[in-house]
C-alpha cells in the first residue's frame, strides 16, 4: 500500500552532507552525516522496516526527535538527555532498524549501535545499556562524554520512550492531590504553588496545578522555553515581573480561578523576592535540571552567559551551580520552617546541594515526593504507564481513552484522570496518553488493545512504555527509594531484576541506565508493542505482568501492607508466586538463638 506524501516522515535539514548508512563493516563514513533540525514520526500503514515491531521502535525514535528540545544536538529533554550518541550513530540506528529481521536483536551501547545478533522471534528487537560506568561522578562522566564514549540517558530520552511534557504530568497531579489531601483539606482552589523549571519535565507543573483548580507561578530563566510551554498549552500567561506574577496569582486565588503563570527569572532570584517581600505561597517545589548541574543555570548568569561558560570553564560552572543550588535549597528550607509545604520533586536538588558542601541534615531537611506522597501508588503496581498510537490518528487515542474509562469505571483514580487528560492535555507528536494503571490493569488493557489492532478497530499498532520512574524499575536513595520501610534504599537489585524479567518475558525493547542523580541511581526502560499478532498476545501477557509485578514484589518484600494486600488479592490469577517473605530477622547459622540444632548420632 502507498500513502499520501503528508503521511511520510518529514525531515528538514540545514546542514549539507550525506549519512552514515550503507557503510561496510569497519569502515568510517565517507562524508559527514546529515544533521537534522526537524523530524516528524511517520504515520500510516507503509513499513520501512521488515516488521511492525521494528517500524514501531523506529517511529518512537522519530517521535522522540519530533518533540525534542534541541533535535539538532540529539538532545530530547532533561538538560542533555540524548536519543543517540552522535549523528553517525543516529543514522546507523535507523539503518539497522530498517534492516533488522524478526529473529535479530540490535544492541545499543550508550546511544551507539554496536552489533546485531541473531536471537529468536520472542527476543527483544532492541536491548540497550546507557551511562553505566564504575566510579560514577560528574567529572568522570564528562571525561567519558568528551571522548565520545557515553551519553546522558535521562529517563526516556535514550530508550526512545519520551512522549513530550505529558510524560510526567500525572505524577505531578497525583503528588499535588496527595499534598492537598494531607495538608490542605483536600482542595487546591484558592491556593498558590511557586516552583521553577519549564523544560521537558518541569513544564508540566502549571498545567497539573490548574487541572486541580489552583494557581501556579513557575519560574524559568529562559524566555524561549517558557514561551514554548505557552504555545503548546501548558501555561496560560508569560510575565517578566515578579510583582505582576504575584498580583495575578493573588487575584486568581481570591476568585478561586485556576491559572498557570510562567515567570521569566532565575529560581533563586524568584525565591529571594518571595522571601524578602513576605509573599507566602501554599506550596513550593522545584523542577529545574539540578540533576545535571551543567544544565542548571546559576543565579547571576543569563542564559547566554551560562551557555558560554559551559564551553569555556566547566569547573567554574560546576562551582557556581553548586553554590546557587545551596542558596536555593536554603531559601526553600526557610519557607519549610515557616510552615509552607515544601518538597523536592525528584530533580536531585538536595543530593547535588549535599555534594556541593551543604551539611547533610540541612540538605535533606525537606521531604522527597515519592516517600512523602506517591509510594502507596507504587505499592499497587501503579506508575506512569503510557501508550502511543503509531497511526498518528487522534481518533485511535480517543478510542483507547473510551476503553480505559469503560474497563476501569470503578477506579476513580484512572477514570477521573482520563476525563481530565482528554480535556486539558495537548497532543505533542504521536498521540499518546499517560495513566497510572496498576498491576493487573496493564495486562488487561494491553490484551484488549492488541485485539483492537487485530480487528482493525484501531488504524495502527500501539506501543506501551512507561517512565523509568515506575513501581519496580528504579533505585535512587535520595529520590524513589528514599526512606524505604526495610532500609533497602541503596539496594539496586530491583531495576536489574526488572530488566532481566522483561527480557525473559519478551519485551520488544529493554534498556538499563545509571545516570540520574549521577552515581546514585539505576533505572530501566521498556517498550512493548501491540501489533495485533498472536505473538504479541504472548509478549504482552507476560511483560505487562512482570514489569509492574516486580514493583509490587519489591514493596511487599519491604513490608508495605498495601503491597502485601495487592499481592494477596491479585498474584494468584496472574501466575505469580512468592516463595518467601522477607523479615528483619532470619537464621544465618547454628549460632542463631532460634536456629534448630541437628542432633548427631
Amino acid at each position: 500500500m502507498t500513502i499520501a506524501q503528508d503521511e511520510v516522515a518529514t525531515i528538514t535539514t540545514k546542514h549539507p552532507g550525506g549519512n552514515a548508512t550503507g557503510v561496510k563493516f569497519g569502515e568510517p563514513p565517507a562524508v559527514a552525516p546529515e544533521i537534522l533540525y526537524e523530524v516528524k514520526a511517520q504515520r500510516g500503514e507503509t513499513l520501512r522496516c521488515k516488521g511492525w515491531k521494528q517500524e514501531t521502535i523506529l517511529r518512537m525514535l522519530e517521535n522522540n526527535m519530533e518533540v525534542a528540545e534541541h533535535p539538532e544536538q540529539l538532545v530530547v529533554y532533561g538538560g542533555i538527555g540524548k536519543a543517540a550518541r552522535n549523528w553517525e550513530s543516529y543514522h546507523a540506528i535507523i539503518d539497522a532498524l530498517k534492516n533488522l529481521e524478526d529473529d535479530e536483536t540490535l544492541v545499543v551501547q550508550s546511544g551507539m549501535p554496536v552489533a546485531v545478533f541473531e536471537t529468536h522471534e520472542l527476543a527483544p528487537r532492541v536491548v540497550m545499556a546507557t551511562t553505566n560506568f564504575v566510579r560514577p561522578d560528574w567529572k568522570t562522566f564528562y571525561e567519558l562524554h568528551d571522548k565520545n564514549l557515553t551519553i546522558f540517558a535521562q529517563y526516556t530520552a535514550s530508550p526512545w520512550e519520551y512522549i513530550g511534557t505529558q510524560g510526567v504530568i500525572q505524577g505531578t497531579f497525583e503528588t499535588l492531590r496527595s499534598v492537598a489531601n494531607i495538608h490542605l483539606d483536600g482542595t487546591w482552589e484558592g491556593k498558590v504553588l511557586v516552583c521553577a523549571g519549564m523544560g521537558g519535565m518541569g513544564g508540566n507543573q502549571p498545567r497539573a496545578m490548574t487541572m486541580l483548580g489552583g494557581v501556579c507561578i513557575c519560574a524559568d530563566a529562559d524566555e524561549n522555553v517558557a514561551k514554548h510551554r505557552l504555545e503548546v498549552g501548558y501555561c496560560d500567561v508569560v510575565v517578566h515581573d515578579f510583582n505582576e506574577a504575584v498580583k495575578l496569582a493573588k487575584q486568581a486565588a481570591a476568585e478561586k480561578r485556576a491559572l498557570g503563570i510562567a515567570l521569566i527569572g532565575n529560581a533563586v532570584d524568584v525565591l529571594k523576592k518571595a522571601r524578602d517581600t513576605g509573599f507566602m505561597p501554599d506550596i513550593i517545589t522545584d523542577m529545574t535540571p539540578a540533576h545535571d548541574p551543567l544544565s542548571y543555570i546559576p543565579d547571576g548568569l543569563t542564559v547566554d552567559e551560562a551557555r558560554e561558560l559551559r564551553k569555556t570553564n566547566r569547573d567554574k560552572y560546576f562551582k557556581l551551580a553548586g553554590a546557587s543550588m545551596i542558596e536555593q535549597l536554603q531559601i526553600m528550607n526557610e519557607f519549610y520552617d515557616k510552615g509552607v509545604q515544601v518538597f523536592e520533586y525528584g530533580n536531585s536538588l538536595r543530593k547535588e546541594s549535599r555534594d556541593a558542601g551543604m551539611p547533610v541534615d540541612e540538605a535533606m531537611k525537606i521531604p522527597g515526593f515519592v516517600a512523602a506522597y506517591i509510594r502507596p501508588l507504587f505499592c499497587e503496581g501503579r506508575g506512569p504507564f503510557r501508550w502511543t498510537c503509531m497511526s498518528r490518528d487522534a481518533g485511535d487515542l480517543a478510542k483507547l481513552d473510551d476503553v480505559v474509562e469503560e474497563m476501569f469505571a470503578d477506579d476513580d483514580l484512572v477514570r477521573g484522570w482520563i476525563q481530565l487528560a482528554r480535556k486539558h492535555i495537548p497532543i505533542e507528536g504521536l498521540p499518546a496518553r499517560i495513566c497510572y494503571l496498576g498491576f493487573g490493569q496493564r495486562k488487561a488493557f494491553g490484551m484488549r488493545v492488541n485485539e483492537m489492532v487485530r480487528s482493525g478497530e484501531l488504524k495502527g499498532p500501539v506501543a506501551f512504555s512507561r517512565d523509568n520512574l515506575d513501581s519496580g524499575s528504579i533505585v535512587n536513595p535520595t529520590f524513589e527509594s528514599e526512606r524505604m520501610k526495610d532500609g533497602s534504599d541503596l539496594i539496586s537489585d530491583w531495576p536489574y531484576l526488572n530488566a532481566l524479567l522483561n527480557v525473559a518475558a519478551g519485551a520488544d525493547l529493554v534498556a538499563i541506565q545509571e545516570n540520574y542523580s549521577m552515581g546514585e541511581a539505576v533505572h530501566t526502560g521498556v517498550t512493548m508493542i501491540a501489533d495485533g499478532s498472536a505473538e504479541a498476545d504472548v509478549r504482552l501477557a507476560a511483560c505487562l505482568t512482570t514489569d509492574s509485578g516486580i514493583g509490587v514484589v519489591r514493596h511487599a518484600q519491604a513490608g508495605y501492607d498495601i503491597a502485601r494486600k495487592t499481592a494477596s488479592d491479585r498474584f494468584t490469577k496472574d501466575g505469580v508466586q512468592v516463595p518467601l517473605w522477607w523479615t528483619p530477622t532470619a537464621t544465618f547459622g547454628p549460632d542463631d538463638a532460634k536456629a534448630p540444632h541437628k542432633q548427631t548420632k
